[in-house]
């Protein structure tokens, strides 16, 4: 009776910082930062775009945090980069060739504090950029605008 408590105690002991990772873990969209005006932010650094926040846009990227009012956004913008898998076909099947490669770019344009025009170009995740462009729109307020028709199927998909 006494290893069963035991065993159990211990087994809850275990899980115990599984959960306390998990609570400190932030919300949000992964995303990378392909590129913009921000200081700060080197391109291809693995952020969090973070929309739960009814006021605000939330950018974490590393240690830096950035803030901005949804009503300072001025566009919203998606597109697409097409590319053939070239190099994994020479390495794996010459079958890859006929399949394409996409990459995902949302850009915001918003205005600063200081009431100078910033950009920044966020590579997204093909599985999160439905909902990252739905949430857009909502807070925003903002239509998205597509680059290419392509783009705009692909979102609808």
């Amino acid at each position: 009776m006494t290893r069963i408590c035991l065993l159990g105690l211990v087994a809850l002991w275990g899980l115990a910082p599984a959960r306390v990772a998990a609570a400190g873990a932030r919300q949000g969209f992964r995303v990378q930062c392909a590129g913009g005006t921000l200081a700060g932010v080197s391109s291809r650094t693995v952020s969090r775009l973070d929309l739960t926040d009814v006021s605000e846009l939330v950018f974490f990227c590393g240690k830096a945090e950035f803030r901005t009012p949804y009503s300072k956004v001025e566009s919203v913008e998606y597109g697409q980069s097409v590319s053939r898998r070239y190099a994994a076909a020479v390495l794996i099947s010459p079958i890859l060739l006929l399949s394409k490669e996409r990459k995902h770019f949302v850009t915001l344009g918003f205005v600063d504090e200081q009431g100078s025009q910033q950009a920044v170009v966020f590579r997204v995740d093909k599985g999160d950029i439905r909902p990252l462009l739905a949430a857009l729109e909502a807070r925003t307020g903002r239509r998205v605008e597509y680059q290419d028709d392509e783009a705009r199927k692909r979102s609808k998909q």
